[in-house]
């Protein structure tokens, strides 16, 4: 970002005046997954971890994680175009079920302008199994994709998105309300992260903004 201001400046510049002033990078713990290659026969992994993509709604992930909020676990699906990792798609509910992960499937699919053959892809919750999941995808014409069960590599840049939201942005004590925690993950999902938070996958780039000069045609706004 402070190169996009024109302020020369790299590694060991920022590590000196971070020492300076007694600055501590916050960065989350290492993950072990779990090594998994059971797929479902029905759902088979069709991306089989082919993460780049050619064009925006191409592959779309989805999934779903857990947020402290009102003295108890509420629960964020989110729905991300994987071209240049934009969050298209989210919901916020104090249930895990069917209805959340539909909900943010609805938005990315408005969000987008209603397009055509898309590969959802997820891991093997029971959401995402489910009949009604599953005849979303169909009346949007959709094909569905699946990881293998257990394991987490195979839907990895949700993982990446989930883990930047709760070490960068989500309090350590939770939300004091459901609306609270609402309006602040909605405010980093839509605006911060896909807008202002640079991407490595972007070579430093928002997602928005990677994707508006990769294909200025086929962004939403």
């Amino acid at each position: 970002m402070l190169r996009e201001d024109g302020v020369s400046i790299g590694r060991f510049r920022v590590r000196r005046l971070m020492r300076e002033l007694g600055l501590v990078s916050k960065q989350p713990g290492s993950h072990a997954y779990k090594q998994a290659t059971v797929e479902r026969p029905d759902i088979p992994n069709r991306l089989n971890r082919a993460f780049a993509t050619e064009r925006p709604n191409q592959v779309w992930c989805g999934d779903i994680t857990y947020i402290w909020a009102q003295g108890r676990w509420n629960y964020l699906a989110v729905v991300l175009d994987l071209h240049a990792r934009r969050v298209i798609g989210w919901a916020f509910s104090a249930k895990p079920d069917t209805e959340l992960v539909i909900k943010a499937l609805d938005m990315a699919y408005e969000q987008r302008g209603k397009p055509q053959q898309v590969l959802f892809h997820s891991d093997q919750g029971s959401q995402y199994a489910s009949r009604l999941f599953r005849q979303r995808l169909w009346r949007y014409r959709m094909e569905q994709s699946m990881s293998r069960r257990g394991n987490c590599w195979d839907n990895s840049p949700m993982e990446r998105l989930f883990r930047s939201l709760k070490s960068e942005w989500v309090p350590p004590t939770g939300y004091l309300t459901a609306q609270e925690a609402q309006r602040d993950i909605s405010h980093y999902l839509m605006h911060r992260y896909n807008w202002i938070r640079p991407h490595q996958f972007n070579d430093g780039l928002p997602p928005a903004a990677a994707e508006e000069k990769l294909n200025p045609l086929s962004g939403m706004g």
